[in-house]
């Protein structure tokens, strides 16, 4: 990685949400992406600040339990009354 100071690193930071929502003006992306040429450590951030929210919109698969294996684990984590609810 890079070793040099960013004295823009904490403003672009600050910055990472709009600009990953697109709601920067275009001359503060241009500066941005420059910096983030230059800056391995930002775009570490950058790059796992974008895979998370990825993650968190990913559809999740409900796997299909067995009736009888859902009760156990209902039972053995001792949710008895959310399983009388669902049923």
């Amino acid at each position: 990685m890079n070793r040099h100071d960013h004295e823009n690193c904490e403003q672009l930071l600050g910055s990472l949400s709009e600009y990953i929502d697109g709601e920067l003006t275009p001359e503060l992306c241009e500066e941005i992406e420059k910096h983030l040429a230059g800056c391995d450590d930002c775009r570490v951030v950058l790059n796992t600040t974008k895979r998370t929210i990825d993650l968190v919109h990913a559809p999740i698969e409900k796997p299909d339990l067995p009736e009888d294996v859902r009760e156990r684990l209902f039972k053995r984590l001792k949710l008895d009354d959310y399983l009388d609810q669902k049923s």
